[in-house]
């Protein structure tokens, strides 16, 4: 959440930012932030100064009593007792006005950088780089050929999956429902070929491996911000109050929850693969066929806990890491700078990828990479000491899918067909054993 340090000291620019998110009430927020704030301080304040009366007049009552002055003595200690009722009175109205504060800044989202775009919604997105040329059929790009026209020869994954055995949705929807489909035979071993390679390539590029829980308590959801923006998207297992994950973002960041990291250790870098769910309410049409969108899934999460003059060049390599798996993929691709109004709750910049499908003639959002600032960090006291003066100050929380499986499977599937069957990309066939699947 936003540190009242921040609020109060640069109000404007945190409503502005709000604004820039598309936050109903931006102003009217802060306000009730800075009066509850206020109130606090001023409650502070009070029992400060009752505390003191009350300490001063309890040194008295002894030399009174010594003088003999017993009524008087008796007297103070009245007062002294009324002080400490003042005392109570006010810890109980801090109380409510911590309570109060901490619920509205739970409410509040994070506010955007700078060079964030204004915007509304995906329309409003900036693509900032793409490999995909729109043609006349002829030109190609890697090893899939750019043609509009040709979309009605493309078989969709959800056709492909049936005439190869890959992935049977129906069978899912017998053992589960709708968005949990099996994987079968060769679709089982591209999922597995396709984590152990972007596992693989995890750790190449520096990342230790966590293999975390798959459940997580209420304190966790709520560190990373899934609590309480996103209950109604999750799992939740009332029995014994733990909640699915929606991303392994979630367990691997709360490592770092109470905890004070040296400054020499930063940045972590860490990965995980595991299963995803979501709860994904009111999703139907077209664009969530087949694997376009699921309650249940397999990703990989890159997430670093960095200091904050670092953050930014740390964003910068996990943009280029999940880059380069789209290129080792042979994927076509665009990356989007999203606008303020199509930014997440917690985050301060994301830049989406997206790969092209063209038997569906449409892009397909793969992963998203953001910079949460201090915003996570500070719901989940990770702080770091720093080696020249010792101090304690918030980190800065990253991360990114690299990457979610769905449409990368959907588009691999569509884009690499043949009249021979699915050609594998170059950098899957150790992990698949061939080169081709038929």
């Amino acid at each position: 959440m936003l540190t009242l340090k921040l609020i109060t000291e640069e109000t404007d620019r945190v409503i502005r930012g709000l604004e820039k998110k598309r936050f109903a009430g931006a102003k009217e927020a802060i306000d009730n932030v800075l009066a509850i704030d206020k109130r606090r301080r001023e409650s502070q304040q009070q029992l400060d100064k009752t505390r003191q009366e009350a300490k001063q007049m309890a040194a008295k009552i002894g030399a009174l009593m010594k003088e003999g002055k017993k009524e008087e003595a008796e007297e103070t200690k009245k007062q002294v007792a009324e002080l400490k009722q003042q005392d109570k009175a006010l810890q109980e109205q801090m109380a409510n006005a911590e309570k109060d504060l901490n619920t509205l800044l739970c409410q509040i989202p994070n506010i955007p950088y700078d060079e964030v775009p204004e915007g509304i919604a995906a329309e409003d997105n900036h693509v900032v780089k793409s490999n995909l040329k729109e043609c006349d059929g002829n030109d190609t790009v890697g090893n899939w050929t750019v043609n509009p026209e040709n979309k009605e020869a493309k078989l969709p994954h959800w056709e492909l999956a049936k005439k190869y055995n890959l992935i049977d949705f129906d069978l899912g929807v017998k053992i589960t429902g709708a968005g949990f489909p099996v994987y079968i035979g060769m679709g089982a071993r591209l999922q597995r070929a396709l984590i152990n390679f972007f596992l693989d390539e995890a750790r190449a590029s520096g990342y230790t491996e966590i293999m975390p829980p798959t459940v997580v308590n209420q304190a966790s959801g709520y560190g990373t911000g899934q609590l309480p923006d996103k209950e109604g998207q999750m799992y939740h297992c009332e029995v014994d109050d733990l909640y699915l994950i929606p991303t392994a973002e979630v367990p691997v960041t709360n490592i770092y929850r109470d905890v004070i990291l040296d400054e020499k250790d930063l940045p972590i870098k860490n990965c995980a693969y595991t299963q995803c769910f979501r709860r994904e309410a009111g999703s139907y049409g077209k664009d969530v066929r087949g694997l376009n969108r699921l309650h249940e899934f397999s990703k990989i999460e890159i997430v670093r806990i960095d200091k904050p003059e670092h953050s930014k060049e740390s964003h910068k390599e996990m943009l280029a890491h999940v880059e380069g798996l789209l290129k080792k993929l042979e994927l076509p691709y665009r990356i989007l700078l999203l606008c303020g109004g199509d930014q997440s709750f917690t985050s301060a910049i994301c830049y989406d990828f997206e790969v092209y499908s063209e038997a569906q003639g449409r892009w397909l959002e793969v992963s998203s990479v953001s910079n949460f600032d201090t915003y996570q960090a500070n719901r989940l006291k990770c702080r770091y000491r720093r080696a020249e003066d010792k101090k304690i100050e918030l980190c800065h929380t990253l991360n990114g899918s690299a990457l979610a499986l769905p449409r990368i499977v959907a588009a691999i599937l569509e884009d690499n067909q043949t009249p021979e069957g699915i050609r594998v990309p170059k950098a899957l066939i150790p992990y698949m054993g061939c080169d081709i699947i038929n």
